[in-house]
């Protein structure tokens, strides 16, 4: 069975890799000649673990192909997966226009009956306007229909999360679509859980959101324990005994980035007030994510006379551990307001480097001054503040003695409660947690 892949971010390039994993003769179509030709040569254009090891041996059987003519891509596939980015718009709705490009390439090019399954995350009928459009610009007597098949992955584990998901979701309108889609997934062999186009679509937007909702929960319930004593550890270790509850995403922290979570809960609270209904629980969760961002630096601002002049460490750029996307990174909102206030930053990240060099070059910034350094004991050296915004292996290996023996005034805000906050008071390092 022949395979194409519209798009190779996240969302494509993990799916079009795993499916030459599972034996598929898969081509992947972007419109970057010179990322199509690194990807030919075996090297990611994302840091993802594994990901990198299976193109190079799907490359090398013959089972992977990636190109820039999208027409030999889609004219001859019995079926043609979409995930390419629909990015958030200025009011929160999801930009389809890379959907509709996409879309009428496919209706241009193909030349057989084939299946369309969208991977992207779309608003609620989506698939029904994409199923129309193709129609709409066919240019061969062939049948084309359309299914919806969102994507679960989390950045950092995509490939264990595609290989081993906990289900498939599959949205379609049609017997013959459903079992095409079944016999496609056939090999992984996870559960697939069979819907309407619209359920999954609508699937795919509740669990981000419900996610997003239990983070925010706990942000708010952590602010909340540090003025009146408790301490959030503490709240969520008994939280996460009660089996409704569940240990996953209690933990508190400086709010949630990346491509999902953020986007998501903002796409679905337009979606639902252009359907007349205030989704209360979304819109507080946008609300609360957006104040959590900057929480530690506005505790910073109020001990700190001034940040003029002041070495700052920064450890952590990238949203989470375990990738190099800086999407929605809460380091970023602080680190403009840093440097608007005069600061002079070192920053520490083992793979969100480059990306973050294209949003803050190396140089005076603003009213200040943005560095690059190889380990987080650089950053810390001669520092008078320090920012920790990731939870990576190289941070929680630090100890309060680095802090204390490294730092001109060991003084540390902490977004993501690494370290004892007694150890850090044994060891006279002034510090501050979320929750804590």
């Amino acid at each position: 069975m022949k395979i194409a892949v519209a798009g190779t971010g996240y969302v494509g390039l993990v799916a079009g890799v795993c499916f030459a994993e599972k034996g598929y003769d898969v081509t992947c179509v972007d419109v970057d000649e010179n990322k199509i030709e690194m990807m030919r040569q075996g090297i990611s254009p994302i840091y993802e673990d594994g990901l990198e090891e299976l193109m190079q041996k799907n490359n090398a059987r013959g089972t992977l192909h990636f190109t820039t003519d999208h027409v030999a891509a889609y004219k001859d596939a019995d079926a043609i997966f979409i995930g390419v980015g629909t990015p958030e718009m200025p009011d929160g709705s999801a930009n389809l226009s890379y959907i509709a490009t996409v879309s009428r390439q496919i209706a241009e090019s193909v030349e057989k009956d084939c299946l369309v399954v969208v991977k992207s995350t779309v608003p609620v009928g989506t698939n029904d306007k994409v199923e129309q459009f193709i129609k709409d610009f066919l240019v061969h007597d062939v049948k084309v229909e359309v299914a919806s098949n969102p994507e679960f992955l989390a950045q950092g584990t995509a490939v264990h999360d595609t290989l081993h998901a906990a289900r498939i979701i599959i949205g379609t309108e049609s017997k013959e679509a459903e079992a095409l889609l079944k016999k496609i997934y056939e090999p992984f062999g996870l559960p697939i859980v069979s819907v309407k186009r619209r359920s999954a679509e609508m699937i795919k937007y509740a669990c981000n959101d419900f996610l997003a909702l239990k983070i925010s929960y706990m942000n708010d319930i952590a602010n909340l324990c540090e003025l009146v004593g408790a301490d959030i550890t503490d709240v969520a270790k008994g939280m996460c005994y009660d089996e409704r509850i569940g240990s996953r995403f209690l933990n508190a922290g400086i709010g949630f980035g990346g491509s999902c979570f953020p986007k998501d809960t903002k796409a679905l609270k337009f979606l639902a007030r252009e359907h007349g209904y205030n989704l209360r629980t979304v819109e507080a969760c946008v609300a609360v994510n957006s104040d959590q961002k900057t929480r530690l630096f506005e505790k910073a601002k109020d001990r700190m006379i001034s940040f003029s002049g002041l070495k700052v460490a920064v450890l952590g750029l990238t949203f989470k551990a375990g990738t190099d996307d800086l999407r929605e990174a809460p380091s970023i909102d602080n680190i403009k307001l840093l440097l608007q206030a005069g600061a002079d930053i070192y920053a520490f990240d083992p793979k969100g480097e480059t990306r973050a060099k294209q949003i803050f070059p190396e140089g005076k910034l603003e009213k200040g001054t943005m560095n690059y350094v190889s380990s987080p004991l650089e950053a810390l050296d001669q520092a008078n503040i320090c920012f920790v915004f990731t939870e990576w292996k190289e941070m929680k290996e630090l100890t309060p003695a680095d802090f204390k023996n490294n730092m001109h005034t060991p003084l540390v805000y902490d977004g993501r409660n690494l370290y004892s906050p007694e150890a850090m008071k044994q060891n006279g390092v002034e510090y501050y947690s979320i929750g804590r």
